[in-house]
């Protein structure tokens, strides 16, 4: 009997996430920041999660400003996920210019807790993936949608 209501309850959890899964993410597009251009849309964004987190699992992902920040220029590629809900703008808003310059995609998620659930941290305003033979198909698959998002002017 105990089995039966934690399987009850986790296909109610699993039903109500996806009802309100539309109306959370208008929730959190509500939040965004004036620069954050290319945003992912929302299949996107629940991918770059998802490699974020096999990134994470063989330690292929830097996290933080400032080792990001390092690591661009020390040279290292990549792909680079950043929050759209930081305020002040001012703390990375000169991150896009140096990945443009380094010729490193990068796109926008809306909230910096959707890159924190999936670093297994509560919150994160910047990613850098860096590419592994263990997730290297879903890698490439996710490079390739935000390489294709168009660039703000």
């Amino acid at each position: 009997m105990g089995k039966e209501k934690k399987e009850k309850r986790k296909s109610e959890n699993l039903d109500e996430s996806t009802v309100e899964g539309k109306e959370h993410w208008e929730e959190k597009i509500r939040n965004l920041n004036a620069i954050s251009k290319p945003l992912a849309p929302r299949k996107l964004a629940k991918k770059l999660c998802r490699t974020i987190k096999k990134a994470k699992g063989v330690k292929h992902v830097v996290e933080g400003i400032r080792d990001v920040q390092k690591r661009i220029r020390k040279g290292e590629k990549g792909l680079v996920v950043l929050s759209g809900d930081v305020s002040p703008i001012d703390v990375y808003s000169h991150i896009p210019v140096t990945l443009e310059e380094a010729g490193i995609p990068y796109c926008y998620v809306p909230a910096k807790e959707d890159i924190g659930a999936a670093l297994g941290k509560f919150c994160c305003i910047i990613v850098l993936i860096k590419k592994h033979e263990d997730y290297e198909e879903l890698y490439n698959e996710v490079f390739s949608a935000v390489k294709d998002l168009p660039m703000p002017v």
